[in-house]
């Protein structure tokens, strides 16, 4: 049987009409790809995974560079605001401390005066030296904090470091799916402090409830997702909650959040406010270890 000339084109000219629509619905594929990382980077948001199933070879290794260049920066960026923010403070509580020392010693010996004993200034001057006072003790605080030990990062169960900070506060209740056997390193003690950082934040804010959730990451590291039902953090509010001194309480210090993610940072991993909580939570803090 012979096949004809017209056929064959027919049938040519249908695979490349198949070959070119697929071609084009493949661009357009990559197109989209290039338009969410933008609106991601756009947005601040440098979490994006995109898959890399149906790509080619050199389309799947550049798409993989690009997911671990969006960790890299990420990383990089939150080391960069605890170093810039670290060296601000330094010099802050270093020149704070050096303008009130004199406040508080001269409102002192004003105070122990006879003539302003039992006088109308007595109370004014004890006003200023009080709030003095409290203003060092504030920054004291701070400076013991930008003088943090060195780490000693080791292997250690993340369910029984979790359990440790789950048993001094009772109060609240605990739903952990954490298990025995996920492995992470860290040092134990900075990740307990800031376990109960966290916490303490969380009762400050009402929580009744708290998460621990965990998974493991596409590059492997571990997740791990401490969630709380107290007051929702003001929108207003949110992209600001890990700078030294910034507080949404009356009686807060801005301290513990800046805090705990320095502790984390130290040790290459890193902690977040995600944008939308966990299912049954207000408020969900996502740390990341590495692997």
């Amino acid at each position: 049987m012979t096949i004809s000339v017209w056929t064959v084109i027919g049938i040519a000219a249908a695979v490349v009409l198949l070959l070119g629509l697929w071609f084009w619905q493949h661009q357009r594929s990559l197109v989209r790809r290039a338009h969410i990382m933008q609106e991601a980077i756009r947005n601040h948001d440098l979490t994006f995974q995109l898959p890399t199933k149906h790509m080619f070879s050199g389309e799947r290794a550049l798409q993989e560079t690009l997911n671990q260049l969006g960790e890299h920066i990420r990383e990089q960026v939150n080391l960069g605001e605890v170093e810039s923010w670290e060296k601000l403070t330094r010099v802050l509580t270093h020149e704070i401390m050096n303008a009130t020392a004199p406040i508080a010693s001269i409102s002192q010996s004003m105070l122990h005066h006879p003539a302003v004993k039992n006088s109308d200034l007595e109370e004014g001057i004890n006003a200023i030296h009080n709030t003095v006072v409290h203003l060092n003790s504030f920054v004291d605080g701070y400076r013991k904090y930008s003088a943090l030990q060195k780490p000693v990062p080791r292997e250690v169960d993340l369910a029984s470091v979790a359990a440790d900070a789950m048993q001094l506060y009772q109060e609240v209740t605990w739903k952990s799916t954490l298990s025995p056997g996920i492995i992470i390193k860290t040092d134990p003690n900075l990740l307990r402090q800031i376990l109960i950082n966290l916490v303490k934040n969380a009762i400050e804010a009402g929580t009744r409830t708290m998460g621990l959730d965990c998974e493991r990451g596409q590059d492997g590291r571990v997740l791990l997702y401490i969630s709380n039902d107290g007051e929702m953090i003001p929108p207003d509010a949110r992209s600001s909650i890990f700078i030294p001194f910034f507080t949404t309480k009356r009686k807060g210090n801005g301290i513990g959040l800046s805090l705990s993610r320095r502790l984390l940072t130290i040790q290459g991993g890193m902690m977040s406010l995600l944008d939308h909580p966990r299912s049954g939570f207000q408020t969900t803090f996502l740390l990341e270890f590495p692997c």
